[in-house]
């Protein structure tokens, strides 16, 4: 794997105010560049999702999809953002939408 973690809020607000967006069904993306060898990465996934049980899954699932398909993308800060409709999907849906995210976004 070649990425960490956005841990802080400032990090998070960075992301959000001065990046770029992208969504589906499923989950929404934000992300810029960071001028860095490796991609910082971030998940929120809001209480309205479910319980910790739930929020879990979901933020391995995206986590999961996400190595498999783009654990070699450098230089981005991504900030995952789980929608309420994620906690009811299956690995194979998760990773069909972050596929149809990074084609719109076209950073891959």
């Amino acid at each position: 794997m070649t990425f960490e973690s956005l841990k802080k809020t400032s990090e998070f607000s960075k992301v959000y105010k001065r990046g770029k967006s992208f969504a589906d069904k499923n989950i929404v993306i934000y992300y810029m560049p960071n001028h860095l060898p490796f991609c910082r990465v971030g998940f929120s996934i809001s209480k309205k999702v479910g319980n910790s049980v739930i929020r879990n899954r979901v933020r391995r699932l995206i986590k999961e999809a996400y190595r498999l398909n783009f654990g070699n993308l450098v230089g981005y800060d991504i900030v995952f953002v789980a929608r309420v409709r994620s906690n009811q999907v299956e690995f194979h849906e998760m990773e069909k939408s972050l596929k149809y995210i990074f084609r719109k976004i076209a950073i891959i």
